[in-house]
């Protein structure tokens, strides 16, 4: 049986970091803790069939690829992916910095021919909230901050729509707002509370 374990092990740990997870995003995709993949990447102890399965369909594996060696284990000290050679705070910085030098690169050249068009810094707002959010989903960072970027996302079109064509009364696009705003957060409860759900269906077994 420790055989099994660490075989196990080995292939979960290829898998996982294949796929570019970390311990803590597989725990949340199958519903359990990070305790249970580390003990498990550790050849300490063996999952469920059930978990077995599971696993091998969110890796489109077979169950026996999952419990056949392939090659040697080297053990969890090489399991989480490698750490960056470059620093995602830094290239954020530069992408949004790159966006409002457009913006103002724009706005001058509009100012130079005669007109003066402050909405184009309206305009970057938008665009910088969206790549902010598409950097922080390829960096698989924290998820509540997109939720909060995809609102903020939300809220800047409305307000650019309502310069740009309104300028009047923005009741009727609140009235929108209201409900798109809240769509978006319950989107984002969606899995958690879905998680909540088959927690308590374990605890009633």
């Amino acid at each position: 049986m420790e055989d099994l374990k660490v075989v196990f092990a080995g292939n979960l740990i290829n898998l996982r970091t294949g796929a570019g997870m970390t311990q803590a995003e597989l725990a949340e995709k199958i519903n359990y803790s990070d305790k249970s993949i580390s003990k498990w990447e550790r050849a300490e102890a063996l999952p469920d069939v059930t978990v077995v399965k599971t696993m091998a369909e969110l890796f489109g594996v077979s169950v026996d690829y999952m419990l056949v060696s392939h090659e040697a284990w080297e053990g969890p000290a090489d399991s989480e992916p490698k750490e960056r050679k470059f620093s995602p705070s830094m290239i954020a910085i530069v992408a949004v910095l790159g966006i409002w030098t457009l913006a103002l690169l724009v706005f001058v050249v509009f100012w130079l021919i005669g007109y003066i068009v402050p909405i184009i810094f309206l305009a970057a707002v938008p665009a910088t909230l969206i790549t902010i959010l598409v950097l922080n989903s390829i960096w698989n960072t924290d998820k509540r901050a997109n939720m909060l970027i995809i609102m903020g996302l939300i809220l800047s079109i409305f307000v650019l729509i309502y310069f740009i064509f309104i300028k009047t009364n923005p009741w009727q696009l609140v009235l929108v707002l209201i409900p798109a705003e809240l769509i978006t957060y319950f989107s984002f409860r969606i899995r958690k509370g879905f998680r909540l759900f088959k927690k308590k269906e374990r605890s009633e077994q």
